[in-house]
């Protein structure tokens, strides 16, 4: 792509490229300001959905991400940028339209001045900073931070942000990979302290033949204390064994779902202690250790024998993540798991009654295994059981007409639906067609392959909605806007009580 181009070919290649993604995602953010815009048309009762707990706001936010292919709440984030430059930055939004700035400069922008609440100010505020932001150039996060706030604070003390503190800024996450996950985050010294001496109090609970190191026990005793539990399961498997019988009752369950086979042929040993290929990292310090590395790298190795018990394969969180099944095994030999069958509902006739068995429930559920709205990553054991076709409308409870629905996008389909509204169309595969308010189209896929098809239905959708849907809907206290205002003024009372 860049052969026959010189160094300053390259380097202009990289600016033009910033430059263009910046355009790029400054049209994609009006786009979205543009579509809020018109969804603000009065409706049949527009003044009474502001109070409606799935407002226009929740009900754009669900088309974007259905556009994007993104979660609700990732949509939501990316509305606000997007209103808030439209409605409170326009000469910043320029400025980003011409590429000039970046998306994570822009963020930063609009959460530093969002507690300025006069017009005029935050007229004055946005002119400021739509010249200030062209002369800045290669500035770190803090130190444009530190020159927003020095804007902020010339022209409306009481609105600048006192996030400043690590205290505050306090936080856990959870990111999700193919066979672990990681956690993260920013505590208080005292719980983390008081987490850290009770994981090792919880690792010290088993008896000395637990074959799993202390780290290893330390990272089980977390997901023991979330699940409620008073010790740590030994995992000697010794009848003798000294540390059971203490355990408490679970608080916590979490539904997996895998095939019988593979977890029948797993070993739960191997995730247990250490092995020589968990250490492959070296520091080398010498030219003499690197040659020979060297060397052996280009030294063809026997193949290293296949461990014949661990079969290859995953179980399926309700929620989408994958679980090795030698995990599930290990949890399953220590008595922490309970497994129980499935059962596929082949093609038998439809339940005559409008909330479906148990049994047809979890089918459902571990089908699906998230939410059915295009983006939407909800688990699907607290998701709602949704009639594709309303049940009042003729739709049997049956597995081809059943899925699972987080309640935002349930009453999403239920109460903003109609010919202007979202329309959902199910398949005997178990995949859902959706039909945005502006037509186009988006399909969901069954989680789990293992649980389809579950047979065709001869069922016609009828007429949409029922009258008067909006009394049935759960009602909001303030409306969003006015809720976000209350914030905003809260936090600008604070900082008016503190020191300049």
């Amino acid at each position: 792509m860049f052969e026959s181009m010189s160094d300053v070919g390259v380097v202009d290649a990289i600016g033009e490229s910033y430059r263009a993604e910046n355009i790029a995602c400054a049209r994609r953010l009006a786009a979205v300001a543009e579509l809020y815009d018109r969804r603000q048309i009065p409706v049949e009762d527009g003044a009474g959905r502001e109070l409606w707990r799935i407002d226009p706001w929740e009900a754009v936010a669900a088309e974007v991400a259905a556009a994007q292919t993104m979660t609700a709440a990732a949509a939501g984030g990316l509305l606000h940028y997007a209103v808030c430059l439209h409605e409170r930055l326009p000469r910043v939004a320029a400025v980003f339209a011409a590429g000039v700035i970046d998306f994570r400069c822009v963020r930063m922008i609009v959460a530093r001045t969002l507690l300025a609440v006069d017009a005029d100010v935050m007229a004055a505020i946005d002119a400021e900073l739509a010249e200030a932001v062209r002369t800045w150039g290669p500035l770190s996060v803090h130190k444009m931070e530190q020159s927003v706030d020095r804007i902020v604070v010339r022209h409306d003390p009481d609105a600048r942000r006192r996030t400043e503190s690590r205290a505050r800024g306090r936080y856990v996450e959870i990111v999700h990979d193919r066979a672990a996950s990681l956690l993260s985050g920013q505590l208080h010294q005292t719980d983390a302290t008081l987490l850290d001496r009770r994981l090792s109090a919880l690792a010290h609970t088993v008896c000395e033949d637990d074959p799993r190191t202390v780290e290893q026990r330390r990272a089980d005793a977390l997901g023991a204390l979330a699940a409620g539990h008073t010790v740590l399961a030994c995992a000697c498997g010794s009848s003798e064994c000294g540390a059971a019988g203490k355990e408490s009752p679970p608080a916590v369950v979490v539904h997996v779902v895998a095939e019988a086979a593979v977890l029948e042929s797993a070993d739960s040993s191997v995730v247990h202690g250490e092995r020589d290929e968990d250490n492959t990292f070296e520091m080398i310090t010498t030219r003499e250790r690197l040659v020979e590395v060297i060397r052996e790298s280009r030294c063809p190795k026997a193949p290293r024998p296949a461990v014949p018990s661990a079969t290859p394969g995953f179980g399926f969180v309700v929620g989408g993540h994958a679980v090795p099944a030698t995990v599930l095994a290990d949890l399953a030999a220590r008595g922490i798991a309970e497994l129980r069958p499935v059962v596929h509902p082949g093609d038998t006739p439809p339940e005559p009654r409008y909330r479906p068995s148990v049994a047809l429930a979890s089918f459902v559920r571990c089908r699906d295994l998230t939410c059915r709205f295009p983006g939407c990553e909800c688990p699907a054991d607290v998701c709602d059981i949704d009639h594709t076709i309303p049940y009042d409308r003729g739709g049997p409870t049956h597995a081809s007409n059943l899925k699972a629905l987080c309640r935002k996008h349930h009453l999403l389909k239920t109460f903003w639906s109609g010919p202007n509204g979202w329309l959902d169309e199910q398949l005997p595969d178990g995949t859902v067609v959706w039909t945005s308010p502006s037509g186009h189209v988006y399909r969901t896929s069954a989680g789990s392959s293992l649980l389809r098809p579950t047979g065709a239905l001869t069922f016609v959708r009828q007429t949409y909605g029922s009258l008067n849907r909006g009394a049935m809907m759960p009602q909001r206290q303030r409306t969003r806007t006015v809720d976000r205002r209350h914030r905003v003024l809260a936090e600008r009372r604070r900082n008016a009580a503190l020191p300049p």
